[in-house]
């Protein structure tokens, strides 16, 4: 398995008579196959909440979507299961799933509904269990809950969340209902480079399920960190200087190793592609090819078993001229309204948040119309009928904010 790196600028030439100039550095990065590499073991923890409020339909369907995960892992795979109401309690310690299946659906099936909820409990567990599968395997995790962390400490959370990513450890937050936390949910997963679901009926938890799990199952590489070494002349943003915007929106951490900026990736997918945009600010250059960058993936292969590898090295370059003539590529541009519309809407909730409801009308307006430029119609709706509803005087209900959460970060498929 190999990294593939593409860059692009926004504006592939620059005005050599301007004493400093904008670029947005667009990197494209997945995990390509080589036709020789072996299938990787998946050890994966379910991370469910059996709280009192599970009561019913909604931890009945949690359970089949549970069965059918398992009924999906390969032999070769491992799983453990942990579950967790006001305490946390390990229900199928980390194993291979060999021809064991069913029983495995007999232990969760077991599980009933009852107390409180101690999400950090469950999530110090399932490190535990998942560090003992953690050789040559992709380690994931899916989070699920229904309600508020009352018995827990929801700074825990991201500490755990933190720990998990240092280890190699990807959290994939599910949030079913209306009352549990988006903000402590969506930090989670961000932390430890996962994705975030909204579960909103229990009908929708086997398929929610298994979008995420048909997405863990492409992962070809593991703990990837993007290097870039910025040539003299050029510097970052100080403020939000690099976020990713696919597939997912996620601000990312910027990190200094000697003369690098490191970016924690996460896990690479070898059919769906990582998008890292970087703003760079550009001093005066002289006429002609310029390099602004180097840029390189520091990753590990569980595959081979080997960690630390690096990709080749792969040059960003732009043609100074003058006179300066526009060179945008819309590839770019597209990358460049997605993390404005994720950007509009954390203004637009924050707004929110302070009691400026028009304020915040109008920026989820704007967002709808970004929504719109990019092609995302579906994201478009949601946002455009969270403004109106503001404008109305009408109150966004719990489902409104999580939709127009999830919107934000993503395209609706």
């Amino acid at each position: 398995m190999k990294v593939g790196l593409q860059p692009a600028l926004s504006d592939a030439n620059l005005d050599a008579s301007q004493a400093s100039s904008q670029r947005q550095l667009s990197l494209s990065i997945v995990a390509r196959p080589t036709g020789t590499e072996k299938s990787i073991p998946l050890n994966l923890c379910l991370i469910l909440d059996h709280s009192g409020s599970m009561h019913g339909q909604p931890l009945t369907t949690v359970k089949e979507a549970a069965y059918r995960i398992v009924e999906s892992l390969s032999p070769s795979d491992r799983l453990s299961v942990v579950a967790f109401d006001h305490k946390a309690k390990v229900i199928i310690r980390n194993q291979q799933v060999n021809n064991d299946a069913e029983k495995i659906k007999k232990q969760i099936d077991k599980l009933k509904a009852d107390g409180g909820t101690a999400i950090d409990e469950g999530m110090n567990l399932a490190i535990e269990e998942l560090g003992k599968g953690a050789t040559n395997t992709v380690s994931q995790a899916f989070l699920l809950t229904d309600g508020e962390n009352e018995h827990g400490n929801n700074e825990r959370c991201i500490k755990l969340a933190r720990v998990a990513a240092e280890e190699s450890i990807t959290l994939n937050a599910l949030g079913f209902g209306e009352h549990w936390n988006q903000d402590v949910m969506e930090r989670i997963s961000d932390a430890a480079s996962g994705t975030l679901s909204y579960i909103e009926y229990p009908e929708q938890a086997v398929d929610k399920f298994t979008q995420v799990f048909t997405r863990i199952q492409s992962v070809g590489l593991t703990n990837a960190h993007l290097l870039l070494k910025l040539m003299p002349r050029v510097r970052l943003a100080e403020l939000k200087p690099i976020a990713q915007v696919a597939p997912d929106a996620i601000e990312l951490a910027v990190q200094r190793e000697s003369d690098l900026v490191s970016v924690r990736l996460g896990d690479l997918m070898t059919d769906v592609q990582r998008v890292v945009l970087a703003n760079l600010y550009v001093s005066q250059l002289p006429v002609g090819m310029q390099t602004l960058a180097q840029v390189q993936v520091r990753y590990d292969d569980p595959s081979i078993g080997q960690k630390g590898l690096l990709s080749e090295p792969v040059l960003v370059e732009t043609n100074v001229i003058t006179p300066y003539q526009p060179a945008i590529n819309p590839q770019v541009q597209q990358h460049i309204l997605a993390l404005a519309k994720y950007r509009q809407t954390q203004l637009a909730e924050q707004k929110l948040q302070q009691g400026d409801r028009l304020g915040a009308a109008t920026m989820l307006q704007t967002a709808a119309k970004t929504a719109l430029q990019m092609g995302d119609k579906g994201g478009a709706t949601v946002l455009q009928t969270s403004a109106t509803r503001l404008q109305d005087g009408e109150e966004l209900s719990e489902s409104d904010r999580k939709k127009t959460r999830i919107v934000s970060k993503t395209v609706l498929q």
